[in-house]
């Protein structure tokens, strides 16, 4: 009986040591629990109510840092612009700034210059920084990317002063011309000859207002309000029309092939204008008794055909660095060279803007010392068409037959989500070039040439599909039109007399 006694006894006193073990346990796990560590701070239950709301509606780039500088929240831009790094803020100064306003509570604001992340290239986005204190323990830092901001207003600055230098040259010319005319009044011949120089000046001031005339109508209508069909090859005819007495003064042969039964939809006037500036390009920079190709196909494209216009010289070439700024305003390879063919600098930047607003595209290849292909890509008729009637039916649905803007870009190419121009893929040739300096193509001679604007020649058959070119790889480009190969033997032979040039 007593052992049984003892045994109760030695179990009461552990049944009651492991409850108030358990409760101990219980307690120390509830203070550990209620104690704020490190990872609790980075919450979001340590915000002031409604903060983080706000902080995911605003446009800029957000980070909140705590007592110890570590990272509460962070907005996913944030983390793009590479300002937060494992769960720290990357940006010395920035972080220099929080430190200072954490301390007396003052809001402070600084412009910075970041390097880009994986470019490699040391460009450098411009921001701006502004940080202020949030409640008693945090601190908010707001980052705004300036750097859009800051290249369209470096664009703006260019083209006022641009416009500016180019139209103070031939005013000032004209200007002198005027005063030398006065003073050679006794002088016939000096007076013809000044006058003559005047009328030049005058009608290069004249080119330049209508091109910026042209650009500003292209970039503010809406060419889809006032479009058709419009056949490629009349397009063609009026491009080779334009260039005829440029190309027969530097006997350069003009060739067509590829535009019969192309159609695309778009301003009539608009394209042919895009088209032009292209050829005459051609012809302005390739060398004396060379050769321009033009070449249209059918190409297939996820949201309908487009018709391929390629455009090719064998003039002076484009070199790295500035195919990328062709396309700009007033943007010059050669600027004497340009002045001296008459160039504004705002034809490419009219190319690029038409393109854009039609749906389309313009792209270039090209080579130093082995010449240039630009290529327009436009919605084919029938798929443009189409579309159209698709949007117009949205548009009513939706309650408004609202005017669809057409979307462009500010003239750089870099920006550039939709950038509308795009180079050659690499070293290679692209295959609109094949066709388009085929030795097979159509020389277009007259305007009564049964040849003129047609791929087919008298009494000739098709020419080669679009791409198919039998050239040999270690023979330079630009062959006489009268070398013949076989797509079996890339060898040449039976040489015609020299290629025929326009009169």
């Amino acid at each position: 009986m007593d052992v049984n006694a003892a045994v109760a006894a030695v179990a009461a006193i552990a049944g009651v040591c492991t409850g108030v073990f358990a409760m101990l346990a219980f307690r120390w796990s509830e203070r550990e629990q209620a104690r704020p560590t490190r990872s609790s701070l980075h919450t979001e239950a340590v915000l002031p109510p409604g903060v983080d709301t706000v902080l995911s509606v605003l446009r800029s780039s957000a980070v909140v840092l705590d007592e110890a500088d570590a990272v509460v929240k962070a907005s996913s831009a944030a983390y793009a612009l590479g300002l937060v790094r494992g769960g720290r803020l990357a940006v010395e100064p920035m972080l220099k700034m929080a430190r200072d306003t954490r301390r007396d509570g003052e809001i402070r604001q600084v412009e910075l210059d970041l390097p880009r992340r994986g470019t490699g290239r040391g460009e450098a986005l411009a921001v701006s920084a502004r940080v202020a204190p949030l409640g008693s323990r945090l601190v908010l830092l707001l980052v705004e990317d300036l750097t859009e901001a800051r290249r369209i207003e470096a664009v703006r600055r260019d083209f006022v002063a641009n416009v500016s230098h180019e139209l103070k040259t031939p005013v000032g010319a004209l200007s002198l011309l005027s005063e030398a005319v006065m003073d050679a009044s006794d002088d016939p011949e000096a007076v013809e000859r000044f006058a003559g120089r005047m009328q030049t000046e005058a009608t290069r001031l004249t080119n330049l207002v209508q091109e910026l005339i042209d650009l500003s109508r292209v970039q503010n209508d809406n060419p889809l309000e006032d479009s058709e069909p419009v056949r490629v090859d009349e397009l063609v005819a009026e491009a080779i029309d334009r260039c005829r007495q440029a190309a027969g003064v530097k006997q350069i042969t003009m060739a067509t092939g590829g535009t019969a039964d192309l159609h695309v939809w778009g301003n009539r006037g608009q394209l042919a204008a895009a088209l032009g500036n292209l050829v005459e390009n051609a012809v302005n920079y390739s060398p004396a008794r060379t050769r321009v190709g033009i070449a249209g196909r059918r190409v297939a494209a996820p949201g309908g055909d487009m018709i391929e216009i390629a455009v090719t010289d064998q003039g002076i070439g484009i070199s790295d660095k500035d195919k990328d700024r062709i396309f700009e305003r007033f943007y010059r390879v050669d600027p004497a060279r340009s002045r001296a063919t008459g160039g504004t600098g705002l034809g490419l930047a009219i190319v690029k803007h038409v393109a854009a607003s039609h749906g389309g595209e313009v792209t270039v290849w090209s080579a130093e010392g082995q010449g240039s292909t630009f290529t327009l890509r436009l919605p084919e008729a029938a798929s443009a068409r189409e579309r159209a009637e698709a949007r117009r039916l949205e548009r009513e649905r939706a309650g408004g037959a609202l005017r669809e803007p057409a979307e462009f870009d500010d003239g750089d190419p870099d920006d550039d989500g939709d950038d509308v121009h795009r180079t050659g893929p690499g070293p290679d040739r692209p295959a609109a070039a094949d066709l388009a300096d085929s030795d097979d193509l159509v020389d277009a001679d007259t305007p009564d040439d049964p040849a003129y604007g047609s791929p087919y020649g008298a009494g000739d058959g098709p020419v080669p599909p679009y791409g198919v070119s039998h050239r040999t790889p270690t023979k330079p480009r630009g062959l006489p039109r009268g070398t013949h190969r076989t797509p079996h033997d890339s060898t040449d032979h039976h040489p015609d007399p020299a290629p025929e040039v326009l009169p």
